[in-house]
């Protein structure tokens, strides 16, 4: 059975959720007779930022709705509760069910054989995988990849594990450099608990599973596996599929080098391809 992904209905700018954020900010900063470039010093970004978020255009961390709650008075917090919603709508459609789960989720288990997952990207790598697509609002897309990353550094963060062909490591994104500062975030993450990670090496024997996929465990209900594809990702929630997955991810593992061995092997490439 597969989950049901939202469907696309299209938002008109003056009722989205962007919109409305961007609304509010205008509102709040006029009414203390704030000008943009002011907000933009107090959340250490540019004139040009601020009008974009104002008209719906941008995507706002979270960062500058706390700013904008510290700045305006009797703002109560409404800009970070607001935050949410606005970022929901920089993902597409298709892709929104599954953001909500993973913010949700208390485990990821994820697999891909050519990529760095999305949630593990630098800004430069995310930037770097997402233009090829050439889309048009390329600047939200990289801040809503890097505002999901937050769920690995919350006080009770999401556990990530993530098992990955050595191809990734040695598939050029970007740049040297980029692929540089991408291994060291890979390499911090296989030694900061609770996450992991495991490299196949290229001697392996991973001819079986082709296709990135991911499992979303939470606190109460049952496991979810989304799968990535082309043209979009699906989830998947029947008890069979699930359970393909999980049998799929422990054969993955068993090939996988031990996390420590693997650390070593992300510092032997880096220093071999990248330095």
């Amino acid at each position: 059975m597969t989950v049901e992904n939202e469907n696309g209905h299209s938002v008109g700018s003056a009722v989205s959720p962007l919109a409305h954020f961007g609304a509010e900010v205008r509102l709040e900063r006029e009414r203390l007779g704030m000008s943009r470039a002011e907000l933009g010093k107090s959340a250490h970004c540019g004139y040009s930022l601020v009008a974009k978020i104002e008209a719906g255009d941008r995507v706002p961390a979270l960062e500058f709705a706390e700013v904008c709650d510290r700045v305006f008075p009797y703002s109560n917090g409404r800009f970070v509760r607001l935050w949410p919603l606005a970022l929901r709508y920089a993902f597409p459609p298709w892709f929104r069910r599954y953001a909500e789960l993973e913010w949700m989720a208390t485990g990821l288990r994820m697999f891909h054989p050519q990529l760095v997952p999305g949630i593990a990207q630098t800004e430069e790598y995310a930037r770097a995988v997402l233009r090829t697509g050439r889309p048009a609002n390329l600047e939200d897309f990289v801040t809503a990849r890097m505002e999901r990353q937050r769920i690995l550094e919350r006080n009770k963060p999401t556990r990530l594990w993530l098992v990955l062909n050595e191809a990734v490591l040695r598939n050029v994104v970007g740049s040297e450099a980029v692929m540089h500062g991408q291994l060291a975030v890979l390499r911090d993450l296989a030694q900061k608990p609770p996450h992991t990670v495991q490299i196949v090496p290229s001697t392996g024997t991973n001819h079986r599973v082709a296709s990135p996929f991911g499992m979303l465990s939470f606190s109460e209900g049952n496991d979810v596996v989304h799968v990535d594809g082309f043209p979009r990702g699906y989830l998947l929630a029947d008890a069979d599929d699930v359970s393909t997955a999980n049998d799929a991810y422990d054969l993955l593992r068993a090939m996988a080098a031990p996390p420590d061995e693997s650390a070593d092997m992300i510092d032997t490439i880096s220093k071999d391809c990248y330095s």
